[in-house]
């Protein structure tokens, strides 16, 4: 990206406050799934937003195939927001990808971060020996399948269940950021996502985690926050949420946001 980075990925920063909070959306969204959050934070915080480079609201010219083979090209974009926004010490809220991009960015830069606050995050969704990821690679690859016979009809029957609550207006809105992504670069990114395994690194971030973990989360059992919890090499808490779905932002962002608050750094 010749030009600007913090333009390419829409970079915002809202609020006033001396401390730095950074959401970062996971797959499937755009920083939009964090509108309905934003209230409850800008009034102390300087809150930093942009969009993955695989989001619907980036121009998918900007997608490139050959980079984005691995999340380690996501972690330099956002190492590379920070640094241009001059931002020297964050506390980051990462939701689903976004949990192990901020893991990975910890990994590298340990300094940069007061606190991680992971949203539906996993090392790994395949199942292994004594791992439960909650898929097999079958059923993955129907999934896949699915997604390139019919990407709308995909999306139709993926958006509820992923939402798991019965919130209408957090489907359409989950639907409408599906939607907006070009199905190649959907495709692409969720086998980036389904083939990758980050349980080795987990014992490397040596900065304290909250993980926020939903009572019923189709694409991360709770055992696998209590995996991490066990595997992280910094102070981790886990704050279970009792209600279902995998973007509570979007289907209970009132409750999100009293237990966000919580974890935030004292």
């Amino acid at each position: 990206m010749g030009h600007s980075l913090l333009e390419a990925l829409n970079v915002r920063v809202v609020g006033s406050g001396e401390k730095i909070l950074v959401l970062a959306h996971g797959f499937g969204t755009d920083q939009s799934a964090w509108q309905r959050i934003l209230p409850f934070f800008v009034r102390d915080h300087r809150v930093v937003l942009y969009d993955l480079v695989c989001a619907g609201s980036v121009n998918p010219d900007y997608f490139d195939f050959g980079r984005y083979t691995t999340l380690d090209a996501y972690v330099d974009d956002l190492l590379n927001i920070l640094d241009a926004l001059g931002v020297q010490r964050c506390t980051y809220v990462g939701h689903s990808v976004s949990a192990m991009i901020g893991i990975l960015a910890a990994i590298r830069r340990p300094e940069l971060f007061i606190k991680l606050i992971l949203i539906g995050a996993s090392p790994r969704f395949l199942n292994d020996k004594d791992y439960h990821g909650g898929f097999e690679q079958g059923e993955i690859e129907k999934v896949f399948s699915a997604m390139e016979a019919n990407y709308e009809a995909w999306v139709n029957g993926f958006a509820p269940l992923a939402v798991g609550a019965d919130v209408p207006v957090a489907v359409r809105e989950f639907s409408r950021t599906l939607f907006n992504m070009r199905p190649d670069i959907t495709l692409f990114v969720s086998r980036v996502v389904f083939n990758s395994d980050f349980r080795g690194v987990l014992g490397l971030v040596k900065v304290p985690c909250s993980i926020i973990q939903t009572a019923k989360d189709m694409s991360v059992p709770s055992t696998v926050a209590y995996y991490m919890k066990n595997h992280l090499g910094g102070r981790t808490t886990v704050h279970p949420l009792n209600i279902e779905g995998h973007l509570p932002h979007l289907s209970a962002p009132n409750l999100l946001a009293q237990v966000l608050r919580q974890a935030l750094p004292k």
